[in-house]
């Protein structure tokens, strides 16, 4: 099969679970903004920005070395993966039983004192996450993405399901009758520590799917190996905890650095947490491009035309990116009935985040300079750039700007890691990227936006009928300037 269709059909799985998956955990949104107030929701956001941190350290960085020495051929890749899941899932197993001892300190430090519970249950819900992991980079390798995308949406339906049932079937039976049997079932006290009970028994259904993958796993291990798969991955974890801090630190700091009182700052991190889903399909698409295009490019990183090959990809990713920040912004008065009426304050940050995240996606692809020469610690000085930008301007705008500084933060720290993984990819993997090209489609969707906004304001244009009209200038522009030669340079137009 040509390897754009593949690498096509890959994300399309990928992206078919992704989107579904997480369409239906969205749904969780509206019913929790609808339900919970945005302090309590603030407690979600908050816990899971510090589960992101979490993640990164704990699965090592061992996904992409997997991918790096299963394909190397110096050992079997049946040894490369048990040498990775035996220090994962030891690894995994000292951090919980940690967690459990130490639960109530822990939960003092971070201001929920009433709710050690919170501290064994999210660790918990990481350790099987972690192991998981392992058996999904596996799944990935071997191309087993509909095994893949089904696992994924059982767990997540499994997650979605008992979030309905815990908040509205347990809790409006509570509120009718608390000594009914399903009444006793929902404890207020438990709040909204219910949706991490809901996540803990989804990631154990998903650990029980994937153990066809993990049996026998334990029975390998290769000192040497090991040593060269933490030398290549460690900085990987680097890479990843400078991406979660660029990511989710605003998250995790907004009730430190916001200029209000503890009860205001965590309601204005639920309003900024809630406004960040809207951004959720751009997210979507990255993270299964994520899954497909990581294993793709170190598949066809010998390919003669590997180069054109990736620039190509990078035109693609943008075209869609472009359109999907299109789709959201200008039909915004639509995608905000998602979140509830008090959190709808917060939706101008929503194309800020939107470009950020499309600048993530960018650097994703452009990061290959640094995985393919093993050059990993360089690329983690990259991120660390990124880190340093996301730190100083939240310490800095937030407290002026609120949380709108946050978002401004976000896009200022992509912005820069995009620029330089693109001169140090010229140097160390040049690939013949078309830059004014991506510019000019960036610049062509901030130019639909905000006509889209002059329309809406001087001329009182209804704003669905102008998002209509603006996509389908958008799609017209697209296959005038590149439809017909990326339709033939792909072969996407034939067999």
């Amino acid at each position: 099969m040509n390897p754009l269709k593949r690498l096509a059909s890959q994300t399309a799985i990928y992206g078919m679970s992704s989107v579904l998956g997480r369409f239906l955990n969205y749904l969780l949104v509206p019913l929790l903004t609808y339900t919970f107030a945005p302090a309590e929701f603030g407690v979600v956001a908050e816990l899971y920005a510090y589960m992101g941190f979490l993640a990164v350290l704990l699965t090592f960085g061992l996904e992409t070395g997997y991918f790096r020495f299963r394909s190397g051929g110096e050992w079997a890749p049946e040894l490369v993966y048990a040498t990775a899941v035996r220090v994962l899932v030891l690894g995994n197993l000292a951090f919980f039983l940690t967690l459990v001892l130490y639960r109530q300190p822990i939960a003092d430090l971070l201001r929920h004192a009433d709710h050690p519970e919170y501290v064994w249950w999210i660790g918990a819900i990481l350790a099987l996450d972690s192991v998981g992991a392992a058996a999904f980079a596996r799944l990935r390798a071997e191309n087993r993405a509909r095994r893949f995308a089904a696992i994924k949406l059982i767990e997540i339906g499994v997650n979605v399901g008992l979030c309905v049932l815990f908040v509205v079937v347990f809790r409006q039976a509570h509120a009718e009758d608390p000594g009914s049997l399903l009444g006793r079932l929902w404890d207020p006290a438990v709040g909204v520590g219910y949706v991490f009970l809901a996540n803990l028994a989804a990631s154990g259904v998903k650990l029980l799917l994937l153990s066809p993958e993990l049996r026998g796993a334990l029975g390998g291990f290769d000192g040497a190996l090991f040593r060269r798969l933490l030398r290549y991955s460690l900085p990987m974890v680097i890479i990843g905890l400078a991406g979660i801090v660029n990511e989710m630190l605003d998250r995790a700091a907004l009730k430190y650095l916001l200029p209000y009182d503890d009860a205001t700052n965590m309601a204005q991190l639920g309003i900024y947490s809630a406004s960040y889903k809207l951004s959720v399909l751009m997210t979507l698409f990255i993270q299964a491009f994520r899954y497909a295009g990581e294993p793709f490019f170190f598949a066809y990183a010998k390919a003669a035309d590997a180069g054109r090959t990736y620039a190509l990809v990078l035109n693609w990713f943008v075209i869609f990116c472009v359109f999907i920040f299109l789709l959201v912004t200008l039909f915004l008065d639509v995608f905000q009935y998602f979140v509830g009426a008090a959190y709808r304050e917060g939706l101008f940050v929503v194309p800020i985040l939107l470009l950020a995240n499309l600048l993530l996606g960018i650097y994703i692809n452009l990061s290959i300079w640094y995985k393919l020469t093993d050059r990993t610690l360089m690329g983690a000085w990259v991120t660390l750039a990124g880190s340093v930008i996301t730190v100083s301007l939240l310490f800095w705008w937030v407290p002026i700007h609120g949380y709108a500084g946050a978002a401004w933060a976000h896009l200022a720290c992509y912005g820069t890691m995009v620029a330089l993984s693109y001169a140090l990819g010229r140097r160390y993997y040049p690939v013949p990227y078309d830059l004014w090209r991506v510019l000019g489609y960036i610049a062509l969707g901030l130019a639909l936006y905000g006509i889209s906004r002059l329309l809406a304001s001087a001329l009182a244009w209804p704003a669905p009928m102008t998002g209509a009209l603006l996509l389908a200038l958008f799609f017209v522009v697209v296959y005038v300037a590149d439809g017909r030669d990326l339709r033939r340079r792909s072969g996407l137009g034939g067999g």
